[in-house]
């Protein structure tokens, strides 16, 4: 008896029924398991937050420069910053989250409650003036960039644009808008890891040199990695990421003090650390590639003065095409308008609590003027900069090296707040976690030492 006839026998069916019944068992099969793919894909995505856009920020145009500067100048040396400082960044930004949530109250609010106010003034201070500059050169690299799409329009009717534009996303959206729209503003990142797999890379090379640290301790070189570390692991990141899981928790219903302080649950920190990680992988592999693409196409092509962005764009596109200008270039401007207002944001934060001002993105412009106007004052400054003939490239350089400075400095506060029992309850840090945190301290105070030392001695 054939095959066919005996599976008509035994199914008791014409044996193409049946195999027309298999395949339809297979595809409901395989639909439903793409179907339970997506669904995992959407709630990874809903879990997504304040850690998605914190790491997204932290590649801000003066973050791209810097990043450029590195590959053209060193080629792949400089690489391994991206992967080593990627545990040490998450670690910091996780510990920042966790002061957030478990005492219901922003970075500035908690050092006020537990340290001398010369020691909140001063860190705040800085802050601002920091974030200021920041945003100044990061305004107008967004300008130059979209001059290089649209050449005809001002350099003057850009800038003045994207500062209106960034300030009224702020004050006239709710903080539900504008959190969805910061989240999704963050995959514009991407547009760097596609610009990078469009070159013809030495993979065996970049992988290596991902891995393995090299240093010249050349003063150039010294100053560059200061200026990566200060922009990688930056102050204002700190101040931004905990008033967030603030903002998060008040979107949540939490709407007092107490009510934030209530009971913190595994399941609060299991998905900011999933938020935290995932949006600091994301800044280090945007990173990676930009310092890839840099040093496998600029350094190649002994193009190694490398000053902006836009500069960085305008150079790739002879060697590696109108495809990968176009990407860089609109890298820059999505990364600005993410992070033109966290920068004024996170600097306003800072402020209002050391204040003890009302403040919030949930709240409306009449209920915290104050909080609002250092929003203002802070990208107005940023504004001006780039009309008061200052070296917008050198402010940013120099930035970048100052948040090196300064940072050990509230490392070693979050460090302290995280690690304490009276403030952290059972969420205190472990061992590892107290160890990076020191750590990290510990070489980003060589690194500014390091910097400082070489300026002085001829």
């Amino acid at each position: 008896m054939s095959n066919k006839k005996l599976l008509e026998k035994i199914a008791g069916a014409p044996a193409d029924i049946l195999d027309k019944t298999i395949d339809t068992s297979k595809n409901i099969t395989r639909e439903f398991s793409r179907q339970k793919q997506v669904g995992r894909a959407r709630a990874f995505w809903k879990s997504l937050g304040p850690g998605l856009t914190t790491g997204a920020a932290d590649d801000d145009p003066s973050g791209i420069a810097t990043y450029s500067q590195a590959g053209a100048s060193y080629g792949f040396s400089l690489l391994w910053l991206s992967a080593w400082t990627f545990p040490l960044m998450a670690m910091v930004q996780e510990m920042c989250a966790r002061i957030g949530i478990v005492t219901g109250r922003g970075l500035a609010a908690n050092i006020r409650q537990y340290y001398p106010r010369w020691v909140l003034y001063s860190a705040t201070s800085l802050l601002f003036i920091a974030n200021s500059l920041n945003i100044g050169a990061d305004l107008g690299a967004m300008a130059k960039a979209t001059q290089l799409l649209f050449p005809r329009i001002s350099f003057t009717s850009l800038i003045l644009s994207f500062t209106v534009l960034s300030l009224a996303l702020q004050i006239f959206t709710t903080y539900d808008s504008y959190a969805k729209y910061l989240k999704w503003l963050a995959l514009v990142l991407l547009s760097y890891v596609f610009s990078a797999l469009t070159i013809n890379l030495n993979w065996n090379e970049v992988l290596q040199r991902a891995i393995i640290p090299t240093i010249a301790f050349s003063k150039d070189q010294i100053f560059l990695i200061t200026a990566v570390l200060g922009t990688t692991i930056s102050p204002y990141l700190f101040f931004w990421q905990t008033s967030q899981e603030v903002e998060e928790g008040i979107l949540e219903g939490k709407t007092t003090l107490k009510l934030r302080q209530e009971e913190t649950t595994v399941g609060e920190i299991k998905n900011m650390r999933t938020d935290v990680w995932s949006g600091m992988f994301l800044s280090n592999l945007v990173m990676f590639f930009i310092i890839a693409a840099c040093a496998g196409v600029l350094f190649a092509h002994g193009i190694t003065n490398i000053t902006t962005a836009a500069q960085a764009a305008e150079a790739l596109r002879p060697i590696a095409g109108d495809q990968v200008y176009l990407l860089f270039a609109l890298g820059i401007i999505g990364t600005g308008m993410l992070a033109v207002p966290i920068l004024a944001g996170s600097a306003s934060y800072a402020l209002s609590e050391s204040m003890g001002w009302k403040f919030g993105l949930y709240r409306k412009l009449k209920e915290a003027n104050a909080f609002y106007g250092v929003i203002i004052i802070s990208t107005g400054i940023g504004l001006a900069i780039n009309f008061l003939g200052f070296d917008t490239i050198k402010v940013l350089i120099y930035t970048a090296v100052f948040n090196g400075l300064i940072a050990p400095v509230v490392l070693v506060l979050i460090v302290s707040m995280s690690g304490n029992p009276k403030i952290m309850g059972r969420w205190v840090n472990g061992r590892i976690a107290t160890l990076l945190g020191w750590l990290i301290i510990v070489l980003m105070t060589l690194a500014g030492t390091a910097t400082i030392i070489s300026f002085l001695v001829p």
